[in-house]
């Protein structure tokens, strides 16, 4: 199978197509999650409407991670110390500005609007979820997961005994190594 150049528009279609449908599994899972939450904790104590979904949308912001980090983005993985704790600082920073979108239209419908029934409660917060992800989308590849730059295809070069560098046939040739013996001439 021919795969198309890393620069043309239809790779670079095809790979944000493969990225949306990633990240659509890991949300579609957040979102069931969410929402699972969400009613349970309705049904079951007397907390209020927004405080119950927050506590559900903390739960899915963690699920979210764990499915972005290990399966929508793990070729974008930077595996060294900092570069972790960075993705996962500016994970928690965008979740929680999600967080803010998705809770404040719930919390505009049931306080400002007063349309609290379980009914509405869903409506509105599957709406926040919805344009919270659109928000979580663009930042999460565009600040937390970005992708890594493209390395450089390694020659191989292989070393001989004496010194002198020979390349794989298939390889570009590169210069000979220049070694004491040959600087002196």
């Amino acid at each position: 199978m021919s795969k198309p150049e890393n620069g043309s528009v239809l790779g670079r279609a095809r790979g944000l197509a493969r990225e949306i449908a990633r990240f659509g599994a890991v949300g579609g899972l957040g979102v069931l999650v969410n929402l699972g939450v969400f009613n349970l904790i309705r049904q079951v104590t007397d907390l209020q409407v927004v405080r119950a979904s927050v506590i559900a949308t903390l739960v899915a912001i963690v699920t979210n991670y764990l499915g972005f980090r290990y399966f929508a983005y793990r070729d974008r993985a930077d595996r060294t110390g900092t570069g972790r704790t960075r993705e996962l600082g500016l994970f928690v920073a965008f979740s929680a500005i999600g967080l803010v979108i998705e809770n404040g239209i719930l919390f505009t419908a049931t306080y400002g609007f007063h349309w609290d029934g379980p009914l509405a409660s869903n409506f509105f917060k599957f709406t926040g979820i919805g344009i919270a992800t659109v928000f979580r989308f663009w930042s999460y590849r565009t600040w937390v997961f970005k992708a890594l730059p493209a390395q450089p295809a390694a020659s191989l070069v292989v070393e001989q005994r004496d010194g002198q560098t020979a390349t794989a046939p298939d390889a570009q040739a590169a210069p000979p190594a220049r070694t004491p013996e040959t600087a002196a001439n």
